[in-house]
């Protein structure tokens, strides 16, 4: 079946025109993902969309109360580059969601990759605009915090990386959040 499948857009280049192709190959393209996606089962941070991931596990962090809040976290700019503090008042839990999937995803990064990843354009006026890091204080407040959860530890070839109780937690919010996403399809 397999084989059949790969020749099917050479096939039909033959008896379509050039423009028609592509369309073709995008709709065997969703055949084969459907096809793939059919009779799996969601187990791990990697199989859920990103978004729906970081927004339950930041919803997770908020209600477990592990996580503790600065005094500083209404007041401070995330980057050098921003003229105003962030204007979602969870914007922490959301930040600390997103590196600690990062990790997940990719373990070795430490604070200076963070600051790399969260940085943006400085607007200079009218001067170009240049890349500017995000803030250390943040990404390193946010790693001591999981650290302190028993999320993440510090890795001996440099950076953090994810612990087992740490990578558990993270794929039952996974989960979670797969059988919240699989909810919304089905109503739809």
């Amino acid at each position: 079946w397999l084989k059949s499948f790969r020749l099917q857009p050479l096939v039909r280049e033959a008896r379509l025109g050039v423009g028609e192709t592509e369309l073709c190959d995008i709709m065997s393209i969703q055949v084969y993902d459907d096809y793939f996606k059919a009779n799996r089962k969601i187990v791990t941070v990697k199989d859920v969309e990103p978004e729906k991931f970081i927004t339950a596990f930041s919803q997770h962090l908020k209600r477990q109360g592990r996580f503790e809040l600065p005094k500083w976290a209404d007041v401070v700019k995330t980057s050098k580059a921003k003229e105003l503090t962030p204007t979602d008042p969870d914007w922490l839990y959301v930040r600390t969601a997103s590196m600690v999937r990062k990790i997940y995803v990719r373990k070795g990064i430490g604070v200076g990759a963070f600051r790399k990843i969260y940085g943006s354009q400085q607007r200079r006026g009218t001067c170009t605009n240049k890349f500017s890091k995000s803030s250390g204080k943040i990404a390193r407040y946010i790693l001591q915090q999981l650290e302190e959860m028993g999320l993440v530890e510090q890795d001996e070839e440099g950076g953090r990386m994810i612990t087992k109780e740490g990578q558990r937690e993270l794929d039952t919010v996974a989960v979670q959040a797969a059988a919240e996403e699989d909810e919304e399809e089905a109503e739809n």
